[in-house]
């Protein structure tokens, strides 16, 4: 089937920088949608952004000119640039992605989840 893989997060300050990266691998034959989604302590998992196969992107509100999502097609990778980090940002970010396997199937798989921390 179909792996995920996220990588990237960590502790930072407020104001500061991370890049999330999430690579897929497996019985890939296309991989349609990627998204990142975040959840935290005592919350719902929250959408924060999609990228679809044609590079088109949509993001949460509370994210938008701050984080930008993109995909490299050739690796089965999505990234997910996170500038001006704020406290509220704080979660366990999660990897999703709808593929079409080369058995034709069509899945929906998550990643295990990478820890975000933003505090001063």
């Amino acid at each position: 089937q179909v792996q995920l893989v996220e990588s990237g997060g960590g502790s930072v300050q407020p104001g500061g920088s991370l890049r999330l990266s999430c690579a897929a691998s497996g019985s890939i034959f296309r991989i349609n949608t990627m998204a990142w989604y975040r959840q935290a302590p005592g919350k719902q998992r929250e959408l924060v952004a999609t990228i679809i196969s044609g590079s088109s992107t949509n993001y949460a509100d509370s994210v938008k000119g701050r984080f930008t999502i993109s995909r490299d097609n050739a690796k089965n990778t999505v990234y997910l640039q996170m500038n001006s980090l704020k406290p509220e940002d704080t979660a366990v970010y999660y990897c999703n992605a709808e593929s079409i396997t080369t058995d034709w199937d069509r899945v929906v798989n998550w990643g295990r989840g990478t820890q975000v921390t933003v505090s001063s």
